[in-house]
């Protein structure tokens, strides 16, 4: 290719003919040629390292060609550099650099926001400092006033402040001031100039600073909020996003600035909330929700809301373009396409009392005003309850006795905004909750599937007070009504209606537990009958619905009347899918549920689901170092799935399980699996140990000190935090070998504890349940092996007797205190100094169910009154409150 000398580097021309050649043929989409060949003839050129230079040679000066082709080029480029740039020559780069400058001012405006992104992409690599002539090439673009040069340097300033935004305010050698103080006054300047794409570029740019607040806008503020009230009716609606934007992320980020000018903010955001452009209203529909979010004294806001509820509702009607619409016309049955189908999240076994919120009530997750207003709405009840019920009732009471087809969709707004204010406003509603429910059922069978589909999610916002009033006879009718009506629905025709049916009825589940039980054959029938139907997607959600009825009603399932109903479409449906196919996790899932249900009753099912959990497990794990022997491509997910109904079955069948495990390898593919580099295998790898060593920990025992070593190792990670969970699981399990094999554990025990100690010292910032499970494994190990134990009482039991004072009565709360009592009789003198502390820890029981620890309790506490003679007994018991004290007088102190 050419000969490189730096500034009299030029293009041989024959190599820029070839170039230009293969880009034109890459951007024909009439070419016959093959694409992949041009890729890898463009490949090939870029061994050559002038390449880049030619590139950026056809970006800036190839007059006689096509626009389409110099962008071409500078894309190519961009790309090249990402992966190029510090490695070339320090000429070429110079040289690249060189030819960007001219052509931020190109007279062409696909060049010029091509050079943008170049650009970026280069301070990205090389930082402020490795290109000193951008900043004053920039500069004198932003004040020459002809516009393709000010709109070049504006688009490439946006780009760096949208990408990189603090590289503009670092401080640089050789300038006296940051780059971001050149720029702001320049930016404030261009909200008032006259051409619209420089007002939205200027404006984009600064609110890009809101987050990261640097002083020199902290320091203008007062010109921004200037600068936005002036913006603030701007003919283009961009701007006006914009200046919305600004003022949801003022208030999220630093409320105190819009305080003083509060009264005008939330003024222009209930003009432009009903803006005619439906992405300016959105975005200032999302200020009530931030408001609110912000701790802000409500009473700001009270006095709008006679103003401000109304134009929610009249937002929450479904625009005429809503994709919704266009769903709701499918019918049952169309198939599902594969891009229909939402990923799934499988979560991994967790032991302990979870900190996670699982809030997916809105199943189809494009946002937009009327799911915004909806939502705000619901954060508005939740902030001022019932007050805003005057403004709110006689507007769905309204909209609701709208009668005729062409009134549906405000009927359907109605139905929602009463779901949406239903857990915020219900000591309003609750005296009329029977007329709600009343009037929502009929709505059921309405002749619109979108009024339907709503009716069912609306219903389902209350199931928790209609499962609370079925007590007496009227209120028994009325769940009833609602449980029958939700059970026709789920076997609509309509696939949206079947979704919303299904997921609301998996929420009255959750609520009414046994209360289902005399009505199990009824709702079992209906589940199945979806089954047979359903396309792919709402399967899942049926799955999901057997799952929870079975988590609801427990043990109750386990007759053969419903067993007959249930089982042999999904063992059918079992039989058809392949291990490799992603539609087994629910089914995986849905017999981990029914398995812990039916307990020993799921025995006559168990053999088959075994084996192919362990069939699953084991070819994954082939797959991930040979997919092509596997016949399969590797995805965690399925040894994640059946790690969880191993342990659904272990936890089902108990010691039942145990002539499965023996005649399997599980042992050793388990120890695999504790070993992976995924966080979530590992989770539930120890969740499943945990399950085994308490049914059948003989067979664990071949192996026992290398799954000790590992599951001990967890609690040393340097990211604890990250991986929670896993040491969470692997501390449980630790513990419920340790009063398993005993004495054996004795090899790792101080490991343990030195692993144990900080977290419960370091309690206040850790997983609540990591720090539960620490304190029962270290009073299991201290009950198995006192004598090693003992010895370091008196580092933790100040905090270890704090933590087991969080802890409900259970059996591992027992278990603990065995510990505690076989380290006192080990070593009195270990506790003396945090005496007070356990006291505290023994009046957190309820009640000690086991006649034989109550005993030992009483007679650690007898010791030590022995113990402390002249009034230092008296004395440990004036610390305590009275609480406390009543609590100890059953132990006859």
């Amino acid at each position: 290719m050419a000969t490189t000398g730096s500034a009299s580097w030029q293009p041989q021309e024959e190599g820029l003919k070839e170039i230009c050649g293969l880009l034109e043929q890459q951007i024909s989409p009439s070419s016959s040629a093959d694409k992949s060949q041009i890729c890898q003839q463009l490949q090939h050129y870029s061994q050559f390292p002038d390449f880049n230079n030619y590139l950026a040679f056809i970006l800036a000066r190839a007059e006689g060609k096509s626009i389409e082709i110099r962008q071409a080029a500078g894309l190519l480029l961009k790309n090249n550099l990402r992966t190029a740039y510090k490695l070339m020559a320090p000429a070429h780069q110079q040289y690249i650099k060189s030819e960007l400058l001219p052509c931020l001012g190109a007279a062409d405006k696909h060049i010029r926001s091509t050079v943008g992104t170049i650009v970026t992409v280069v301070v990205q690599l090389g930082g402020i400092l490795g290109w000193p002539e951008l900043l004053q090439a920039l500069v004198n673009c932003l004040d020459s006033n002809d516009l393709n040069h000010m709109e070049g340097a504006m688009d490439a300033l946006s780009k760096i402040c949208e990408d990189i935004p603090q590289v503009l305010d670092t401080d640089v050698p050789g300038l006296a001031e940051r780059p971001i103080n050149i720029f702001l006054p320049r930016l404030f300047q261009f909200f008032q100039s006259p051409h619209p794409s420089l007002r939205k570029l200027s404006l984009g740019s600064v609110n890009q600073y809101i987050m990261l607040m640097p002083s020199a806008l902290y320091a203008s503020m007062d010109q921004y909020l200037q600068g936005l009230f002036v913006l603030a009716n701007d003919p283009v609606a961009e701007v006006r996003k914009l200046v919305c934007a600004a003022f949801v992320q003022l208030i999220e980020v630093r409320p105190s600035f819009l305080e003083p000018h509060l009264k005008n903010v939330i003024e222009y955001m209930l003009q432009v909330n009903k803006d005619s452009d439906d992405e300016v209203a959105l975005e200032a529909c999302e200020f009530w929700s931030a408001y609110c979010d912000a701790q802000l004294p409500s009473e700001n806001l009270r006095e709008y809301l006679p103003r401000l509820i109304p134009i929610l509702l009249s937002n929450m009607v479904y625009a005429d373009d809503d994709e919704s619409l266009v769903d709701a016309e499918e019918d049952e049955s169309l198939p599902d396409r594969d891009q229909d189908l939402k990923p799934r999240f499988h979560t991994s076994r967790f032991h302990g009392s979870d900190d996670a919120e699982d809030d997916d009530d809105d199943t189809f997750n494009i946002w937009n005003l009327r799911k915004c207003s909806a939502a705000a709405l619901d954060v508005l009840s939740n902030v001022f309850g019932d007050e805003i019920l005057p403004s709110l009732m006689p507007i769905i009471q309204a909209k609701l006795s709208a009668s005729g087809d062409e009134a549906w969709k405000d009927r359907e707004a109605a139905v929602l905004a009463l779901g949406a204010v239903g857990e915020g406003c219900i000591n309003g509603l609750y005296p009329h909750l029977s007329e709600i429910v009343a009037f929502l059922i009929p709505l059921l069978d309405d002749k619109f599937p979108l009024i339907r589909s709503i009716s069912c999610w609306t219903l389902s916002r209350f199931s928790k007070y209609i499962v609370q009033d079925s007590g007496h006879q009227k209120g028994y009718e009325q769940f009833d009504a609602a449980l029958m009506g939700l059970l026709r629905r789920i076997l609509d025709t309509n696939k949206r209606v079947q979704e919303a049916a299904c997921s609301a009825f998996a929420t009255l589940e959750e609520e009414a537990a046994e209360e289902l039980a005399p009505r199990l054959e009824i709702i079992l029938q209906h589940l199945m009958c979806a089954f047979g139907k359903y396309q792919r997607r709402n399967l899942r959600i049926v799955y999901d619905a057997i799952g929870t009825l079975a988590d609801a009603v427990g043990g109750e399932l386990n007759q053969p009347v419903y067993l007959e109903i249930l089982m042999p479409p999904l063992i059918a449906k079992w039989q058809q899918i392949s291990n490799s196919d992603k539609d087994l996790f629910p089914l995986l899932e849905c017999f981990t549920s029914i398995a812990q249900a039916l307990g020993t009753g799921f025995s006559q099912f168990a053999q088959p689901v075994f084996q192919r959990c362990i069939n699953i497990i084991q070819t994954q794990q082939l797959a991930k170092v040979d997919p092509v022997s596997a016949g399969v491509q590797y995805d965690k997910e399925f040894i994640v799935c059946s790690l969880d109904l191993l342990s659904g079955l272990a936890e089902g069948l108990g010691s039942g399980i145990e002539s499965l495990v023996s005649q399997s390898n599980l042992r050793d593919l388990l120890l695999q699996c504790c070993m992976d580099d995924a966080s979530d295998v590992r989770q539930s790898a120890f969740a499943l140990l945990g399950d085994l060593a308490r049914v059948c920990s003989v067979h664990l025992h071949p192996r026992l000190s290398e799954f000790l070593d590992i599951a001990a190792k967890q609690l040393n990670a340097p990211k604890l935090k990250e991986m929670v969970s896993v040491a969470n699981n692997a501390c449980w399990a630790i513990g419920e070998l340790a009063i398993k094999v005993r004495q054996e554990i004795s090899p790792i025990v101080m490991t343990v504890i030195s692993c144990l100690v900080p977290i419960l010292q370091h309690a206040e910032g850790l997983n609540k349940s990591l720090v539960e499970n620490s304190a029962i494994t270290l009073g299991r190990l201290a009950w198995v092996c006192p004598e090693l134990v003992s010895p370091h009482m008196e580092h933790f039991m100040q905090s270890w007797c704090i933590s087991l004072s969080t802890i409900r009565d259970d059996i591992e709360k027992e278990d603990a205190f065995r510990g505690l009592c076989a380290m006192v009789r080990a070593n009195p003198s270990g506790a003396l100094s945090s005496l007070v502390f356990m006291c505290k820890a023994i009046a957190s029981w309820h009640e000690i169910r086991s006649e034989e620890l109550h005993n030992d309790v009483c007679q650690v506490l007898h010791g030590y009154k022995q113990m402390l003679r002249n009034g230092a007994w008296d004395q440990c018991m004036s610390a305590l409150e009275p609480p406390v004290k009543d609590k100890l007088s059953k132990y006859q102190v």
